[in-house]
């Protein structure tokens, strides 16, 4: 883990610093480096205690003062969530937009400009702390002294759920209400329609890819190379989004048979539960640096970009050689709002 860990920083921190440039400043890009930034915040807060405690072998140790019992609940279990709920929903909006790019293109005008795109991710960053926010005032940790390991006085962390939440709601409301919604609307709903516009740009690909066989032939050159670009970038987004899928309905349902075990009848087999969990959790994290790989392999510009960020020796072979940097290419094409070449 900590091996995934710094790859998973070393591959986002490169993804944000290439979007970052002025010439990669588009729509689809803003949405990209938004997940780059949640899929590594939601490694980076947990790894300092997860550390401390697996790593260094701690985890058997009574964990104190009050405050190290607050950070460890929050750093390694509510803020994770927060911005992998995030990273869902921003991977829906990356799905839905390249869906209007390419099946609505008038529309695109209007809805997809920069300002409306950088609205949305933050109303979809303000809505994961909202739906996280009961998480952090729903429990209580109090200093207890109890006898450990033939010590008499060690100070431990005791902790009881907020009066709000035993008194005003009940654990049951309380829980089934939070992970219900977690159910429909974090896993459930995004995953369904993540499927669904997956299965629409690649039906939308493939006529484009016939409107392109039919330009070749009509010796359309230059409409040829816009179509192309934007194929590229739509099978890109379709890879990216089913990698997501792939490690993310596993953890739906399982989620889904905790919500039923827990509030209908009890059926599940925790122990078995868990090692999925376990599994699940991993293969969400390995996927993490993937998009960096997939980014570097089916995108020209975002390679170029790189290539001249970190490695000049290539840049200046190119110009040698005639090449120019991917900024000035014409073949990527206008970069507006109906023909945006993403990357």
């Amino acid at each position: 883990m900590p091996f995934l860990l710094l790859i998973t920083i070393v591959a986002n921190t490169l993804i944000v610093v290439v979007l970052s440039k002025r010439h990669m400043r588009t729509p689809t890009n803003a949405v990209l480096m938004a997940m780059a930034l949640s899929d590594m915040f939601t490694l980076l807060f947990p790894a300092p205690w997860l550390f401390y405690m697996y790593t260094f072998g701690n985890h058997y140790k009574p964990l104190t003062p009050v405050g190290a019992c607050y950070a460890w609940a929050f750093m390694n279990e509510v803020i994770p969530a927060l911005f992998h709920t995030a990273s869902i929903w921003l991977t829906l909006a990356l799905a839905v937009q390249r869906y209007i790019y390419v099946c609505h293109a008038p529309v695109a005008r209007t809805w997809c400009t920069m300002p409306r795109v950088l609205k949305c991710v933050a109303w979809i960053a303000v809505l994961a702390t909202l739906h996280q926010f009961p998480r952090f005032i729903d429990r209580v940790y109090e200093p207890l002294t109890i006898s450990w390991r033939g010590q008499d006085a060690v100070t431990v962390c005791r902790e009881r759920f907020a009066y709000w939440v035993e008194h005003w709601l009940s654990l049951d409301v309380y829980f089934t209400v939070y992970f219900g919604f977690r159910v429909i609307f974090v896993h459930m709903v995004p995953c369904i329609c993540l499927v669904v516009l997956n299965v629409l740009l690649f039906r939308a690909l493939r006529d484009a890819q016939l409107k392109r066989d039919k330009l070749l032939k009509e010796n359309r050159k230059s409409e040829c190379k816009r179509l192309r670009d934007s194929n590229c970038t739509t099978l890109m987004l379709i890879v990216v989004v089913t990698v997501f899928l792939c490690t993310e309905i596993p953890l739906a349902v399982v989620t889904v048979l905790h919500v039923i075990s827990s509030s209908i009848k009890e059926f599940l087999d925790y122990h078995l539960a868990n090692v999925l969990v376990l599994f699940t959790n991993f293969f969400i994290i390995v996927s993490y640096p993937i998009n960096f790989a997939i980014y570097c392999g089916m995108s020209r510009q975002f390679r170029e970009t790189f290539k001249e960020l970190f490695i000049r020796g290539a840049v200046q072979v190119t110009r040698r050689n005639g090449g120019g940097s991917s900024r000035y290419s014409l073949v990527n094409g206008p970069r507006t709002c109906t023909n945006e070449t993403v990357l």
